[in-house]
């Protein structure tokens, strides 16, 4: 601590209300014990600071930004330094001609393209909770959101990364042109890595022109979850590409629409809502809802573009909406997208024999799953992991994958080699080692102890 604070002075803080606020993210869990400190970073150097410190004694560090994760990846428990990254939130460069931007980590998700905006460029990656979140947490967790099925997720809209080490070494990995594929992809490690490699201290992010034309929003209720997904995969089928398409269960839609104080939706009413934009968003939403009133959906079209955001935001909701039921293990599987129906049946399935309820909504445009599991209380009762796992193997069964875009931290950690099988989980964690040798960075989260 006498270290930490002869280098970085103020910028340490060890109050009991700081040491508590980083044991814990969105996800509702929270590490064991109290941090050594939080250390508040404004600049690549105070990293460096705090990398080369924990180094020569051994002190793990734990990566955070605004701690709104969903998997446990930023808390920081006993014994640990809780390294936030918040501060840094600057766009150093914008250059529309050749699409790129350079910021700094702890930048919002929103606050970075509306400052975008005004160059005619934005960075397409789109989660719910882009007014919360950070471009370094989007990067740590390879984020997605609701944008994803048309513009692609984090992975896709990063062309580079600067990454400081364990030790406080600075890497400039990546490149700032379209192409390149000098030695390994380091960039697209560090995508998703959960702050298990380094520290990400800067970004030079793929840039997009703005959307020309209009954005066309509509819904379609349908009378259970089950039909609203398999119209869903036949909007996928009919080859027309929606920007957002996204499902709601009743149970979620109900919440949302009491958080949000409107109507309350029909009894047991599922919920698509789909967007399309450019020069042909008319003409696509047309044939989309030609699409999922064949499946039998009840359409209707937003009149002008600020009842389509009043739309969206039914769904953006989601997660505060879940808060007011209780608990919640907010869970994040994949699953290709002709096998959305069928993981639908499986989470039927699962509710029925845990006598559970599953609220469960879906980036339905490429297959990625939330269900909710509400409960009682700050623990997991074994009840609700039991049949999570269930999930969990339901959707590996199906094709699919643990998780789509809210990382593995310490919620999922114990499934990883069920996904990845021993010999790749291996690999990955002797790669880590590479990274980190003394194991110092995050340790605990993404690979079990």
């Amino acid at each position: 601590m006498a270290l930490l604070r002869a280098e970085l002075g103020a910028r340490v803080d060890t109050s009991p209300a700081a040491l508590d606020a980083a044991r814990a993210d969105k996800s509702g869990h929270a590490a064991q014990g109290l941090p050594l400190a939080v250390v508040n970073a404004a600049s690549v150097a105070d990293v460096q600071a705090v990398m080369r410190i924990a180094t020569a004694t051994r002190t793990p560090v734990v990566p955070r930004g605004a701690g709104t994760g969903l998997a446990g990846g930023a808390n920081t428990g006993g014994g640990e330094i809780s390294l936030s990254v918040r501060a840094m939130d600057r766009v150093l460069e914008v250059r529309p001609d050749d699409l790129l931007a350079v910021v700094e980590p702890g930048i919002l998700n929103a606050d970075l393209n509306a400052q975008l905006e005004a160059h005619g460029v934005w960075w397409a990656p789109d989660p719910a909770s882009r007014a919360i979140s950070t471009v370094g947490g989007n990067i740590a967790t390879g984020a997605g959101g609701l944008l994803c099925a048309k513009y692609g997720v984090v992975r896709d809209a990063v062309l580079g990364v600067d990454l400081v080490l364990a030790d406080g070494r600075l890497l400039h990995l990546g490149h700032r042109s379209v192409k390149g594929v000098t030695g390994l992809d380091l960039t697209s490690l560090v995508i998703g890595s959960e702050g298990t490699l380094g520290v990400v201290v800067g970004a030079t992010l793929k840039l997009r022109r703005l959307v020309e034309g209009e954005r066309v929003t509509l819904t379609a209720l349908f009378d259970g979850v089950r039909a609203a997904a398999v119209a869903c995969s036949a909007v996928t089928a009919s080859g027309v590409q929606p920007a957002i398409m996204e499902l709601m269960d009743a149970t979620s839609l109900a919440a949302a629409h009491r958080l949000l104080a409107l109507p309350v939706p029909p009894a047991g009413a599922a919920q698509v809502t789909i967007q399309t934009d450019g020069p042909a968003a008319t003409d696509e939403a047309r044939e989309i809802a030609a699409v999922l009133q064949a499946a039998g959906g009840r359409v209707s079209v937003a009149t002008d573009a600020a009842e389509g955001e009043d739309l969206l935001a039914v769904r953006r909701a989601m997660h505060p909406a879940m808060e007011t039921l209780g608990t919640t293990l907010i869970e994040d599987v994949s699953v290709p997208r002709s096998a959305l129906p069928d993981m639908f049946d499986e989470i039927a399935r699962i509710e029925r024999r845990y006598g559970l309820v599953i609220p469960a909504v879906a980036h339905a445009g490429d297959g990625n799953l939330h269900p909710n599991f509400v409960f009682d209380g700050p623990e997991v009762p074994p009840v609700v992991w039991e049949a999570a796992e269930e999930l969990f193997r339901a959707a590996l069964a199906l094709g699919g994958t643990l998780t789509g875009e809210h990382g593995i931290g310490v919620l999922k950690r114990r499934w990883l080699a069920d996904e990845l099988g021993e010999d790749q989980w291996a690999l990955q964690r002797d790669i880590a080692r590479v990274f980190d040798p003394h194991g110092i960075l995050n340790p605990g989260k993404v690979f079990a102890p």
